[in-house]
């Protein structure tokens, strides 16, 4: 009787690990989809929220930013391929701020996957990054977006009413900003 006890907990065992090794990790959000919602901490800083079309304290959600297309970075203050990149996202900035055709319909915010706002300000000051960089403390938004690894870029296209869609999901840094511009603007349909 011990011995079929014995299988009987073996079989039982194997069976929830198979279970659990083919469950489906967290995947990011893909394009077509929406991005899920998530509430992220408002900047402190005057201009931040002025260049989000923001104000007040709290909370917001993506779809609150007045614009047409939001690039989301998520990056960690620690991640050195965010450190490296970080010069480079800066000048992708000025791309979109320098010219008056897309200035206001794509803007960027940087979400500190683990980073408290200590961090984030730490890493904002170091490498003087002109656009709203918003902590993620405890992970949930990082959860909510697939776990990804650091840089990871989304770009949702906002449609007014509707929810925010997903148009690009990549990780990396982007060797070619103009290129990666280009793309927002084609995917989310700036105009």
């Amino acid at each position: 009787m011990q011995k079929k006890l014995f299988f009987v907990f073996v079989a039982v065992g194997i069976f929830a690990f198979l279970t659990a090794a083919s469950a489906s990790p967290l995947q990011p959000p893909q394009p077509g989809q929406s991005l899920p919602e998530m509430k992220l901490p408002k900047p402190a800083e005057g201009k931040d929220l002025r260049y989000l079309g923001l104000s007040g304290s709290g909370t917001f959600t993506v779809d609150q930013i007045k614009t047409q297309a939001v690039i989301l970075q998520v990056f960690s203050m620690y991640c050195p391929y965010c450190q490296k990149d970080a010069p480079n996202m800066n000048r992708f900035f000025g791309l979109i701020e320098n010219n008056p055709g897309l200035k206001g319909k794509i803007k960027i915010l940087g979400v500190g996957a683990g980073n408290s706002t200590f961090e984030v300000n730490t890493f904002k000051k170091k490498y003087q990054v002109p656009f709203p960089l918003v902590p993620d403390a405890d992970f949930s938004v990082h959860k909510l977006l697939g776990e990804v690894r650091t840089p990871y870029f989304i770009v949702v296209k906002l449609n007014g009413s509707k929810k925010a869609e997903v148009v690009y999901s990549r990780l990396g840094a982007h060797e070619n900003i103009e290129a990666f511009l280009a793309d927002v603007v084609r995917l989310a349909n700036v105009q």
